[in-house]
């Protein structure tokens, strides 16, 4: 990993090797923490984050699933990460803002904890490589199924619940692909382990809804919002996984890996085997709309200041 200077901790900050937590801090042992993972890229206005405010509130929203009180508001994490960047004097980063149940109490009724927030940022390639980008990835459908709401809360961005996604992309990497995807609890097409995923068939695009259990990824709407505005319309709907072996183009989306496109499904070609026509038509707009080239997703972009906030 590679280290920054500063991380932000409870609303101070501290230096990179000082931010740590009690053995017995409760999330440690039960996982009760929510997360985000967001952006910053050195776009044509400079430093900016992407989809911010979309990332600080779903962080709310997870923490109200598990009954998290965060002790900061919106506006003040949203804060705290632009002046942490200005801190570290990074012009494009990963941001890890989570909110954590702390040290005190153990056993699992856990409203007596205090709840802890961190937010961290560093310099991180894509999670799937700039060459699975560029050229596409392997993946399988895994035998793990996604979590199901009748279990947990797959809207919901908790740590806990990405044991599960960790067993898939084990179960993966150990058969020698690069990803996995995950079918639901009834058995249709959900998502990768950390992204959403995208089929297209005879030039339609099809996403599977919030009701196959998926994480409502901020990729997956941008990508959604950049498709109509090509004129393509993204059909949210059920998608048997049979459908995935004849389907002409596969992607996935997330922030940690952007957009990328799926090449091979259980050792047979997607399509043509390469990246196809439209998930690289797709691509090239949401790469300008990172890096703020096009005009029309400007509003996607929260400047990161010059200079830090005096303390």
């Amino acid at each position: 990993m590679e280290q920054s200077e500063f991380i932000w901790m409870n609303g101070e900050v501290v230096p990179w090797e000082d931010a740590q937590v009690h053995v017995l801090t409760h999330a440690l042992h039960y996982g009760t923490s929510v997360f985000e993972g967001v952006r910053c890229y050195d776009t044509e206005i400079g430093p900016a984050i992407f989809r911010h405010q979309d990332h600080v509130d779903r962080l709310f929203r997870s923490a109200q699933a598990y009954f998290m009180e965060l002790p900061f508001t919106a506006e003040e994490i949203r804060a705290a990460t632009l002046d942490l960047i200005a801190r570290n004097k990074l012009s494009s980063c990963y941001i890890r803002p989570i909110a954590y149940r702390g040290y005190g109490s153990m056993g699992l009724f856990p409203l007596a904890v205090d709840v802890d927030v961190t937010i961290a940022v560093w310099e991180w390639g894509l999670y799937l490589g700039e060459d699975g980008k560029r050229d596409g990835i392997r993946a399988k459908i895994s035998s793990w199924r996604r979590i199901s709401p009748e279990t947990l809360i797959p809207y919901a961005k908790a740590g806990g619940q990405y044991l599960n996604s960790i067993l898939a992309k084990v179960e993966a990497h150990n058969a020698g692909y690069d990803e996995a995807i995950l079918l639901d609890h009834v058995g249709n097409v959900c998502e990768g382990t950390g992204e959403n995923i995208f089929v297209v068939r005879d030039g339609v695009i099809s996403t599977p809804p919030m009701t196959s259990s998926i994480l409502e990824g901020i990729s997956r709407d941008s990508i959604i919002k950049i498709a109509a505005d090509m004129g393509h319309e993204v059909v949210i709907r059920e998608i048997a996984a049979d459908e995935l072996p004849i389907a002409d183009e596969i992607f996935l989306t997330g922030t940690a890996a952007e957009m990328v496109p799926v090449r091979e499904l259980d050792d047979r070609p997607v399509g043509s085997g390469k990246p196809g026509e439209l998930t690289k038509a797709l691509l090239a707009v949401y790469e300008d709309a990172l890096y703020g080239r096009d005009e029309r997703y400007r509003d996607w972009l929260d400047p990161v200041p010059a200079s830090p906030a005096p303390s």
